[in-house]
């Protein structure tokens, strides 16, 4: 058996590989062979009958893929080389793109996004069987990648009694009034007591829309137009294909697996859009297709028609019912001009609140800008508690976040630099005028890089100061031995072993920071207290404002 294989994950394959690991896409349990992903692209079905309607596979380059067997061990790991599962290979095939693209998308046109992802796929793809690398290094990761919000399909499960209805509502837009009514219809037809469950696509969707992270603000803001207790938001890292009635059908089963018993299917779910305007799809295919596979689907659809606002009720009602009367609406295109042109949009059509975020997305923030560095050892906890920052500051913050990673840094920024002192402060310095920039622009920048070297700190702390931005530095302060012992990426046994040389913390220095404004010891803390402390020293410090989220 092969063990060395690794794979670096896209953003799409990253959530897949959640969504498998968690038990979102049950009855899966790996990425499909070439039998069952055949039979899901002409049949909907896995081979063994269950019905199944997307294709969920993971694709590699020739590279890789050509010299992979069965039986073979993949790991596969997070852009900054965190393993977080491995893949014990059943089979590695080519498959016909254009069949798939016909099958699942009805299209073979690039313009369809999906269909232009998929032919822009690795050539080979992987089936087999994924287990998670480790348990906490997989929950470590959840909390750095996703909003707070987040929980997996038991977490959710155990929210709810049996006692009522489950509605989910599947989303990858801002919520406007028009959605508001649409989940209020059907709650009422779900019946008494139901509670709705907004379950928000986060994962990469159509190109051109709006930031996950401005989309859960508007979510959060939203909530309050519902009773109290009634609706719940937990954000879902699926990545959409854009495949309209076929991805109804699997939205539907994945919130089937969340718990769910309803799930609200509109006029055009999942549908991209076709390019001279108007739907992709057939109007209400999704709805059909879930009609003829009701009795199989394990949760009720409920049919909703299109709405649109009606200025003499001063509602929004179906517009079937509008008996002759003139309805209104705003569509998107019209929205992202008038948002770009700073021009009034009308109450009826979406709650301020929601027009002030998406204001703020797509003008950019007018704050001042904030620049957050973790330094610590190799496996201090930088990057885990760096990432969890990052989602509580897209939670209660208007600034754009970016988040810097030394490992990611090197991959791209700084690819062939070597490890020598000149190199290292050369990385540092490249960080640090990456910061600097969005600091300029009034964003938030959280750095997690070793930076072992006090010079190339205040280096970049001066470009950040001098471009206008505030620079408050972190220490993670975790002992090495710790460090080594829990080492995920095995670099502190190749350094100890020589095959690894200038490794920081075992025959290269550390400069600890003199005067760092927070320190944190990950033997004494565990990440959520130092978050907690991390954000009581943000707001002290009137870096973020503390009447946000309720407080």
């Amino acid at each position: 058996m092969k063990n060395n294989a690794v794979h670096v994950l896209t953003l799409r394959q990253r959530c897949d590989l959640e969504l498998l690991l968690t038990g979102a896409f049950a009855p899966l349990t790996g990425f499909l062979d070439q039998a069952d992903w055949q039979s899901v692209v002409e049949n909907m079905r896995l081979r063994d009958g269950t019905l199944w309607p997307i294709p969920v596979v993971l694709d590699v380059d020739d590279a890789l893929g050509s010299t992979l067997r069965s039986g073979d061990r993949l790991r596969l790991e997070r852009s900054d080389g965190t393993p977080l599962a491995a893949l014990t290979v059943s089979e590695c095939y080519q498959p016909d793109k254009k069949l798939e693209a016909e099958a699942v998308y009805g299209s073979t046109d690039r313009n369809h996004p999906g269909v232009a992802e998929l032919f822009d796929r690795g050539s080979w793809y992987m089936g087999g069987t994924v287990t998670p690398w480790d348990a906490q290094t997989l929950s470590r990761a959840a909390a750095v990648e996703f909003p707070p919000e987040y929980q997996t399909p038991a977490q959710l499960r155990a929210q709810w009694t049996g006692q009522h209805p489950v509605v989910a509502f599947q989303t990858r837009n801002p919520l406007h009034h028009a959605h508001i009514a649409v989940t209020q219809a059907g709650l009422e037809q779900a019946g008494t007591g139901a509670k709705l469950l907004l379950h928000p696509a986060i994962g990469p969707t159509k190109p051109g829309d709006i930031e996950a992270a401005y989309r859960m603000r508007v979510y959060r803001a939203v909530l309050d137009h519902y009773p109290q207790g009634q609706a719940l938001l937990s954000p879902l890292p699926l990545a959409m294909r854009m495949a309209g009635p076929r991805e109804a059908l699997w939205h539907a089963l994945i919130r089937r697996n969340f718990g769910a018993t309803h799930f609200i299917i509109g006029r055009g779910h999942a549908d991209p859009g076709a390019s001279a305007g108007g739907l992709f799809y057939p109007t209400f295919a999704a709805q059909e297709l879930f009609a003829q596979h009701a009795q199989e689907m394990g949760i009720s659809g409920i049919f909703l028609p299109e709405f649109a606002y009606s200025p003499t009720r001063r509602q929004y009602v179906p517009v079937s019912e509008a008996n002759g009367e003139a309805l209104a609406g705003i569509s998107g295109t019209e929205l992202r001009r008038k948002l770009a042109n700073r021009e009034e949009i009308p109450e009826w059509f979406s709650p301020p609140e929601v027009i002030r975020i998406l204001r703020q997305a797509y003008r950019g923030a007018d704050r001042r800008g904030l620049v957050i560095w973790f330094t610590g050892l190799s496996a201090s906890g930088k990057s885990t508690l760096a990432g969890m920052l990052v989602r509580q500051l897209e939670a209660e913050d208007e600034r754009a976040v970016t988040m810097l990673d030394g490992d990611i840094i090197r991959r791209f920024l700084s690819k062939g630099l070597s490890f020598s002192r000149d190199d290292r402060d050369e990385n540092i310095r490249r960080i640090g005028f990456v910061a600097s920039l969005v600091a300029r622009h009034g964003g938030i920048a959280v750095v997690a890089a070793i930076s072992p070297y006090r010079q190339a700190r205040a280096e970049a702390r001066r470009l950040v100061e001098e471009a206008g931005g505030l620079f408050l530095e972190v220490h993670v302060a975790t002992p090495l031995a710790l460090c080594a012992e829990r080492d995920p990426k095995g670099l502190y046994a190749k350094a100890l072993r020589g095959e690894i040389k200038g490794f920081t913390g075992v025959d290269d220095p550390y400069e600890e920071p003199e005067h760092p404004d927070c320190v944190v010891n990950h033997a004494q803390q565990e990440p959520a207290a130092a978050l907690a402390a991390l954000m009581d020293l943000l707001y002290r410090s009137g870096a973020v404002s503390d009447h946000v989220a309720g407080r």
